[in-house]
Parts: structure tokens; sequence; C-alpha cells
């Protein structure tokens, strides 16, 4: 029988069943693989991704559903930004595999970033061939490799050996400005109200660094998240090599006896190098895709998924 799907967008009473579905097809494909869950926490952890979105901008969660039985086939997150729309994680129930629910979902999203005159981006897994395929065949291409490490932190931290890390503090409101003009020099993207959620910290999840140069000059920013649903290092962006090593030194520093993980741009060896020296490993690869002209990076990017930050 053929099914047929409709899009809208999620409401607070359909959270639960976004967070059932996030959960359980986003493990089922790492478990296919050989690989353990990626989400260790409780089923409704994942509430998380819902949480956040309509925290930073109402009613950006675009779920697809089976009109005839009721059930929930796929959701995915979006999120408009000043300069471009980013596509966040997407996930379709096992049960409506190849049946087109993730390209209706994208095909709405891309046409809400054409409405807006601005690219769509977003961070997808080289690991996941069909993922990879569906938006490139959506006119989506790939600007930025970055290998995704992981790293168990120590219960009593890991030495400050850098002397950048002297000019590494915590994330003030102040900053903000200064992190946009760095981001938009870098990367060409704006995104200050990110920043404000992430330093204003109400979940109480998050945490940010800034680094400064000589002068007293912004040269970097750094975020993390330690949450069931997701335990990352990002978003980031830094004028030098350097000081993104200093910068995750001191967000690892903040998630003593936590295992994370953060995404680091394949082309810059000094940092992968400085990783590899703290003990982290590899687990997977990404790439920074994008509709139109890809962007011209000047400095390092270190991207996220909890919002998604491309």
């Amino acid at each position: 029988m053929k099914i047929k799907i409709g899009l809208r967008h999620a409401a607070s009473s359909d959270w639960n069943r976004v967070a059932e579905l996030i959960y359980m097809s986003t493990n089922a494909w790492y478990q296919a693989k050989g690989n353990p869950p990626i989400f260790q926490g409780a089923p409704d952890s994942t509430r998380l991704f819902c949480e956040v979105y309509d925290e930073l901008d109402a009613s950006r969660c675009l779920i697809a559903a089976d009109e005839t039985m009721g059930s929930l086939a796929g959701s995915c997150f979006y999120h408009d930004r000043e300069t471009h729309v980013s596509l966040g994680i997407m996930n379709v129930h096992p049960n409506y595999a190849g049946q087109g629910v993730a390209r209706q979902l994208l095909e709405y999203i891309l046409n809400f970033a054409e409405e807006q005159g601005k690219p769509l981006r977003l961070v997808s897994s080289a690991m996941n061939l069909d993922s990879y395929s569906l938006y490139n065949r959506a006119g989506l291409a790939p600007y930025a490799v970055y290998q995704d490490m992981i790293f168990d932190v120590p219960e009593e931290g890991i030495e400050e050996r850098t002397p950048e890390g002297k000019r590494v503090r915590n994330a003030q409101l102040s900053d903000v400005a200064a992190m946009v003009a760095l981001e938009e020099d870098v990367l060409g993207i704006r995104r200050g109200s990110d920043f404000e959620y992430f330093i204003k910290n109400k979940r109480g999840d998050w945490h940010m660094s800034v680094i400064e140069d000589e002068q007293g000059n912004l040269d970097g920013f750094l975020a993390s998240i330690w949450h069931p649903a997701s335990t990352m290092l990002g978003p980031g962006c830094m004028r030098s090599d350097e000081s993104a090593v200093a910068l995750i030194r001191r967000e690892l520093n903040f998630r003593k006896g936590k295992t994370m993980v953060w995404l680091v741009p394949s082309d810059r060896p000094v940092i992968t190098q400085a990783m590899y020296g703290l003990g982290a490993k590899n687990c997977e690869l990404h790439f920074g895709q994008t509709t139109g002209e890809g962007p011209s990076i000047r400095g390092v990017v270190m991207p996220t998924f909890m919002p998604e930050t491309a």
C-alpha cells in the first residue's frame, strides 16, 4: 500500500515522539554498522533537540507523518540565521526507509532557504553514503572535511602546557559583537543570537571560552555542551591553530571525567597532531556542505550538532 506523507511543524505535544524517533533511528543506524549506540541515556534525553531549537527559534522542527496510520515517519530541524539557513539532525523511522521521506523533508527546507534568498548549509556524515547522496543529489556540495575526535577526559583534567592558555577566559555577553565579527571574517556567517544563548546558559548545559591575542583582541571562541544526548565541543572559530588548541584544552578541562567529542578540520595538522598527543582518537568523518558557492575559510572552524552550526 502506498503511503501518504504529510509535513507539518511539530508542536510541544509531539516532542516525546520526536525524541523517541531520534533516539531509536540514530542508534539503529550505528548499531547496524557494528558500532555501539550513540545515545547512551534514556530515550527521552533526545527531547533536548526539540527544546533547544524551540528556545532558539520556535517552530523549526519539521515532521513527516503517515496520514493513514498516524505514525511519525521522520523529522528534521532547521535554523534560519542572518546569513544562511542550516539543516540539523534528520531522522527517518526504519519502517519508512527508502520511501522518500527524507527527500520530502529536505525539499521543504531547500524551498524555505530559496524563499529567504540564502544558501542551505549542513554538516553531514561522510560515512553515511545514503545521507551524503541525498544531500549531494539535491545540489549541496562539500567545502570542508572534519574528523570527529573522541577523548575520555581524566578526572584530574589535563595539564595546561601552552603559552596561549594564559589568554583564555570565560566568555561574556560583552564579547558577542567581537565573536560575530570574528566568525564573519573567518567563515562569512553571522549568528549572534546563538552565542548569547550559549553564554546565558539558562539550561546549565553549556560553557563557552574565548581567547585574546597579545594585544587583547578576540582571537577565537569555543563552546561545549554536556548532556546525556550531546557531549561535544563546539561551535568554535579561531584565527590560528594555536588558539584552537588552547581553547580545546580549556573546554576539555571544564568537562573533567567526561567523554567528549569534537570536530577538527582535517587540513589543520597542527591541531590534529596536538589532539593525538592528548590521546584523542578519530571516530568518524563529516563534510561541511552547502548550496551555491562554498565559503573561503580564513582560519579554524569547529562545527557541532547541538544545535547545528554549519
